[in-house]
């Protein structure tokens, strides 16, 4: 079985156990049988006095890009930070009283899941007030291969709080590895330790871990929406339903205007990856999501090869093919949220290209030939290969 940053922590007796200590996390790190991580440090008598919180908040519910407000954790009752409010960092003033700060949540894999940025935000508040930052490192779950490795690279024009710095869309890598990457790449000059999991080989997805699925956030439900998600969270810059709002988020794809069955036939004769497609009817049922209480026909994916997977190749492909098939009905559509409330140049962000769109109009197989060119990223492995912390098999 795994064994997570925060298991290797707590059979550890660290000279700073006693020192005031902020932990940044949320409800989903849990050692790997299942107790909160910030639960766990307590029994063991770490001295922890606050608690930072991400998008979505201590407790993972919270609606994707909605505000998150401080508060008290119901579980421990220390204070709560949130990390994505009208700040995205600790102040001078949240670390005046901390001696350390560790760090331990959960990631997708994913260059757009914004726990990543808010790990580089820390990363320089501990800088600035000359704090020391552990992370708590964690497997990466759609596999460390670097070979899957998707791009497009994010162009900097391009940057936001969902992808503030150049590394692919899926990045194959822990936030532990991408820690010591952007504090040598960007000269953070972070105090740094990472507490490494072991028990992980990099080709390993989270099913062969040994230990249960913890939900990452409410979209985030299982391990097939963190695998399809950095194709499918594309969606979001159409009005296309990613899922949201059902329990098959990131999996699923439909709209009132759609059929699913015309769809899964031109998906299933194309045969991408090995992914079989069936048709749907789903209703989203949260108000924040598109279509919310509206009957959507569309289509469901089942991934029959995990280990080989291009998720932005495919979710690129099927936007381009529904595009096309309902022309009059298709349209691009802002995505508001807290860093972006216009909610304008979506794809350009998720994409970290600038004029995305533009390639959706190019004729069929060029636009196949240049998705392809851009979801390779073949300098990635010269240029992280220095930080990983995992043998590469």
């Amino acid at each position: 079985m795994i064994q997570f940053g925060i298991d290797i922590l707590l059979s550890q007796q660290p000279t700073w156990k006693k020192g005031r200590i902020g932990l940044v996390t949320n409800h989903a790190a849990t050692t790997n049988d299942l107790i909160p991580s910030r639960e766990a440090l307590l029994e063991r008598q770490f001295d922890l006095v606050k608690l930072f919180s991400p998008e979505h908040g201590l407790d993972v519910q919270g609606a994707d890009g909605h505000e998150m407000k401080d508060g008290i954790d119901v579980l421990t009752g220390l204070p709560v930070i949130s990390l994505y409010s009208n700040k995205l960092a600790p102040s001078q003033n949240d670390l005046a009283d901390i001696d350390i700060i560790l760090f331990d949540i959960p990631d997708v894999g994913s260059r757009f899941y914004t726990y990543l940025w808010t790990m580089t935000h820390v990363m320089e508040a501990c800088a600035q007030n000359k704090k020391k930052l552990i992370i708590l490192d964690r497997p990466n779950p759609v596999s460390g291969n670097i070979e899957l490795a998707e791009g497009p690279m994010l162009d900097e024009s391009q940057a936001s709080f969902i992808g503030r710095w150049p590394i692919p869309i899926r990045h194959s890598c822990t936030l532990g590895e991408l820690a010591l990457y952007f504090n040598s790449a960007k000269n953070i000059h972070c105090d740094i330790d990472i507490i490494k999991c072991e028990g992980w080989n990099r080709n390993d997805l989270q099913p062969d871990w040994g230990t249960h699925f913890v939900p990452t956030s409410p979209a985030i439900q299982s391990f097939e929406s963190m695998l399809l998600y950095p194709g499918l969270c594309l969606l979001e810059a159409t009005n296309i339903s990613e899922g949201r709002g059902t329990d098959r988020s990131f999996i699923t794809a439909g709209a009132p205007w759609i059929k699913g069955e015309a769809i899964a036939v031109i998906l299933n004769e194309m045969g991408l990856d090995d992914v079989g497609v069936t048709p749907v009817t789903f209703m989203p049922a949260d108000k924040n999501s598109k279509y919310y209480q509206q009957s959507c026909s569309g289509v469901e994916m089942e991934v029959r090869e995990p280990h080989y997977f291009q998720s932005v190749l495919y979710g690129l492909i099927l936007i381009r093919l529904i595009k096309q098939i309902y022309p009059q009905q298709f349209a691009w559509k802002p995505y508001p949220t807290l860093v972006n409330p216009t909610g304008k140049h979506h794809l350009d962000k998720l994409l970290g290209i600038a004029d995305s769109e533009k390639l959706f109009e190019l004729p069929l197989p060029k636009f196949i030939a240049e998705v392809t060119r851009l979801t390779q990223c073949k300098n990635w492995k010269e240029e992280i290969e220095e930080f990983l912390l995992y043998p590469c098999p």
